[in-house]
């Protein structure tokens, strides 16, 4: 396969509150704007993020669980958001999803084994010897008995429920899987627990994950790059220990330094950011962070900054940290796109994949 598993190029999605003749009228949540990174085979990329600011949109959005209002997502160089239903079923074996709460995902009147058979069967026929050997071999790679099987979810524990979710997914056998909040439901033993299997599944078949969290421990202890949003926004997008070892962008820096530090010697970042969320039916202009950043300058206020490469394998949505003028004389001859973001972040993610292979 030439080039990254999944590719997602300006994806957007726009939410309109109510309906009417002059659509241009109409208001609009803006969930999810302009947002482009990609993903290698084998590899983690996580997105983090405040509450509301667009990261379980970009999953569902990369599943087709929603329609986009703009932007291209290419599994395997397809571009799924372009496929009509008939045609996208098929690439529903390739991405699977597991979701943020291990109860009302599982249907409660099905048995663990036949919820993990029964995507398998929405493909082809099983015989009932197929579908329980089938259904054993997930559960043992999961961490589970044979005998739960037979067990309905609410005779399940949190934690088994999740591992039944992840039996669920890899029983098509994807390349990519979009894990949506998938420990934060789980206390912190089985947190462990979850993140290890996934390790071990990713090492052993391979997959590729976009693992979606505001936990910044699970993050650094399971991606290998860091996706930044922020009212729908990317702000930085960055391999994981450049990002939590030197963060680049003030939001970055603030989320960073607002989590939780079990090591008492460990210097903790001073970033202090005061306010609320910006509303995304209404967001400030220019930079949407610009009313909490303590940076902010006057042209935070009136133009968008757009992300630009910091040579590190990083990049970077800030005026202050990023000033794309700082740059100019890296910029690339006509023809040459080495400096662009998305092209960057590609390099990236091919040139981590081969180290760790």
């Amino acid at each position: 396969m030439n080039g990254p598993l999944l590719k997602v190029e300006n994806l957007t999605k726009h939410y309109p509150l109510g309906s009417g003749l002059f659509k241009k009228s109409i208001p609009m949540i803006r969930a999810v704007e302009d947002v482009s990174f990609s993903v290698e085979a084998g590899e983690t990329l996580c997105i983090v993020g405040e509450s509301g600011c667009g990261k379980s949109t970009v999953a569902r959005l990369l599943m087709r669980l929603v329609e986009p209002t703009g932007g291209r997502v290419l599994i395997e160089g397809t571009d799924i958001a372009g496929l009509t239903k008939g045609a996208l079923r098929a690439w529903r074996r390739r991405m699977q999803m597991v979701f943020q709460d291990p109860y009302s995902s599982l249907n409660p009147r099905l048995t663990a084994g036949q919820i993990i058979t029964e995507p398998v069967e929405n493909f082809e026929r099983l015989s009932r010897r197929q579908r329980n050997a089938l259904a054993a071999d997930l559960l043992r790679k999961v961490g589970m008995s044979r005998e739960m099987m037979h067990r309905l979810p609410s005779e399940l524990s949190g934690g088994q429920r999740q591992r039944l979710g992840i039996a669920r997914a890899l029983s098509l056998n994807p390349s990519l899987i979009i894990a949506d909040e998938a420990v934060s439901a789980l206390d912190v033993s089985v947190q462990a627990q979850i993140l290890n299997l996934l390790l071990d599944l990713q090492q052993q078949m391979g997959i590729a994950f976009v693992f979606i969290s505001h936990d910044l421990g699970v993050v650094e202890h399971i991606g290998h790059s860091v996706a930044v949003m922020y009212l729908g926004r990317l702000v930085e997008l960055a391999p994981c220990e450049a990002l939590f070892a030197k963060p680049v962008h003030p939001y970055t820096e603030a989320l960073i330094a607002a989590a939780p530090v079990p090591d008492p010697t460990r210097v903790r970042l001073e970033a202090p950011v005061e306010g609320e969320v910006p509303s995304p039916i209404h967001p400030p202009s220019g930079c949407a962070f610009h009313p909490r950043c303590p940076l902010a300058v006057e042209r935070c206020r009136v133009e968008v900054p757009a992300l630009v490469p910091m040579g590190d394998g990083r990049v970077v949505a800030c005026h202050v940290r990023a000033p794309l003028q700082d740059i100019l004389h890296l910029m690339p001859v006509p023809g040459d796109h080495s400096l662009d973001p998305m092209v960057m972040s590609e390099t990236f993610a091919a040139r981590t994949s081969r180290e760790r292979r």
